[in-house]
C-alpha cells in the first residue's frame, strides 16, 4: 500500500465538510486475486433518495520534479481504477481531488486540459488551507 499524499488529510476534511461519511481510507480495488488502493471512498445519503451517491476519490499534490510525469502517472492510474471499479463497483464514481494552487496554476495548461477534457476525469478542487471543496468539475 503507498503512503499517504500530503494533501490527504485536508482533502478527507474538506469532503466530511461538505457532507460525506467516509466509509474507506483507503479503498481497496480487488480484480482476479490482485489489489490496488485508492485513497478514499465516501458516500452521500440525499433526502430525496433513499440510497445515496458513491464516490473513490483518488489524491494527487503534484510535487514530483516535473508535472508533466506527474500527470501522467495520475492518467494511467485513474484509467486503471476507472477500468476495475467498472467491473467490480459500477456504482462508485472515481474522482481525482487536487488542490486549488495546483488546479489555478498548473491544470489551465492546454495539454493537460485536453486530456482531462477528452478522457473525461472529474474533479475535486480542494482549498488545503480551509478543508473546504471549491469545486467540483465533471
Amino acid at each position: 500500500m503507498a503512503a499517504k499524499d500530503i494533501i490527504h488529510d485536508a482533502v478527507r476534511a474538506a469532503l466530511q465538510n461538505d457532507g460525506w461519511t467516509i466509509t474507506h481510507d483507503p479503498y481497496t480495488i480487488e480484480y482476479e486475486g490482485k489489489h490496488v488502493y485508492a485513497d478514499l471512498a465516501a458516500e452521500r445519503i440525499l433526502a430525496a433518495e433513499r440510497q445515496g451517491e458513491q464516490i473513490v476519490v483518488e489524491i494527487k499534490s503534484f510535487l514530483g520534479y516535473s508535472l508533466i510525469q506527474d500527470f501522467k502517472e495520475m492518467l494511467g492510474q485513474y484509467m486503471l481504477y476507472l477500468s476495475l471499479l467498472v467491473q467490480t463497483s459500477p456504482e462508485r464514481k472515481l474522482l481525482i481531488a487536487v488542490d486549488s494552487i495546483t488546479y489555478e496554476n498548473d491544470f489551465q495548461h492546454p495539454m493537460i486540459e485536453l486530456a482531462l477534457t477528452k478522457n473525461q476525469i472529474p474533479l475535486i478542487v480542494v482549498d488545503i488551507e480551509q478543508e473546504v471543496i471549491v469545486q467540483w468539475i465533471d
